[in-house]
């Protein structure tokens, strides 16, 4: 199989959000998505932001267009938030972003009516319908195909570090789980998904998507469901290993640390600098611990085993990279990442005010809402 990767501008961004709708006074998901979309796809087809449906009823997902910035691709986020709040609002339907819902149960959601959607229930049948999760998609344009395994192979040492700050689903069902991010577990266990196989050039690639094609696995390269995966059709790098980000603030913070990453091993490519791999073993653990503890995770850092806590790794990175961060112009962006680590990521503030609220899981849903209209500062309720 011969797979073109499409040209693309190089550390180009591209968003994708996942968005949960609720009820405004139960707080449970509503599968009203159908009754909205036709309207909302007609309006942005002459947009540069995109709104679409989901797997299932209960979500609507928003992308940006190609941003020459961080900021080009929030800006299309806002605005499509914003066109699907005023069809939203007067519909009585509330929004929010996580990895999961706090409470809502598997059995009382609605399967999308889309051939793709009911041929990977059939396939996955109690897995595929338990896929109750909400994540961010993070594009970033590589402008040559060689370096597409070699910036994903490096870029995976991180994909922890992006787990950890994205972290929005420690509960499940109405359940605490104990873990930062119970999707990142969840998720894996579809067909496709889960962490990359160590590849290292294009061909082989080719010849992963033709033993999967011939086989029956999939259909094409959309199907593949890696953490980290090249998307050919758009000439990108696409991150999806993050929980649904449940402020616009913090979608910029992590989609500025991707961008900078990606461009920051380009350009050691372009200097003739071989980039730096973990063994996939270390990518297994490192994946699990930072699902379980988040931000408080130790990762392995290199092939020796050193051990760092994420904030350390993080707090160092920001300041190596931040001349990237600066000639990408998204430095703001870039350094609210540290907002992130001091003020706690999205699954803290969950477990704080469902600890303030003695286990209530219907106020922390609100909780969800209140920061999906207003930021991170809105995070406890108004006494």
């Amino acid at each position: 199989m011969t797979l073109e990767f499409a040209p693309s501008a190089r550390s180009t961004v591209g968003l994708e959000w996942e968005i949960m709708l609720a009820d405004p006074a139960s707080g449970d998901l509503v599968g009203r998505a159908p009754e909205l979309l036709d309207a909302l796809e007609a309006e942005s087809e002459d947009e540069r932001h995109t709104v679409t449906g989901e797997l299932l009823t209960n979500t609507i997902e928003v992308t940006s267009g190609v941003g020459a910035s961080v900021s080009d691709a929030v800006d299309d986020i806002g605005r499509a938030i914003a066109a699907v709040r005023a069809a939203t609002d007067p519909a009585g339907i509330e929004l929010l972003s996580a990895g999961s819902h706090p409470f809502a149960q598997w059995y009382d959601q609605q399967v999308t009516d889309k051939t793709r959607y009911h041929k990977l229930i059939e396939r996955t049948q109690w897995w595929g319908r338990n896929m109750m999760i909400w994540g961010i998609h993070v594009h970033i344009g590589v402008e040559d195909q060689r370096k597409v395994f070699p910036i994903i192979n490096a870029l995976a040492a991180y994909l922890p570090h992006l787990q950890a700050l994205a972290a929005s689903s420690p509960f499940w069902a109405g359940e605490r789980t104990g873990y930062a991010s119970n999707r990142a577990l969840v998720f894996q266990q579809l067909p496709t998904a889960g962490l990359p196989w160590p590849l290292h050039e294009w061909s082989e690639f080719e010849t992963y998507l033709d033993d999967m094609v011939r086989t029956g696995v999939m259909a094409d390269a959309s199907e593949v469901r890696w953490d980290i995966r090249p998307a050919p059709r758009w000439g990108t790098i696409e991150v999806r290993a993050c929980d649904g980000l449940s402020t616009l603030p913090e979608l910029a913070a992590v989609a500025a640390l991707v961008q900078v990453l990606v461009e920051h091993f380009s350009r050691a490519l372009d200097e003739g600098r071989s980039l730096d791999e973990l063994p996939a073993w270390f990518h297994r653990e490192n994946k699990w611990r930072a699902a379980r503890y988040g931000v408080d995770a130790r990762v392995i850092v290199d092939r020796a085993g050193t051990q760092r806590p994420v904030r350390e790794h993080l707090t160092e990175t920001l300041e190596e990279l931040a001349p990237v961060a600066t000639d990408l112009g998204c430095a703001a962006e870039f350094r609210s990442i540290g907002r992130i680590l001091e003020d706690g990521a999205s699954y803290a503030r969950q477990l704080a005010v469902a600890d303030a609220a003695g286990g209530d899981l219907t106020a922390v849903v609100h909780h969800l809402i209140r920061e999906f209209r207003s930021g991170p500062e809105a995070s406890l309720p108004d006494e």
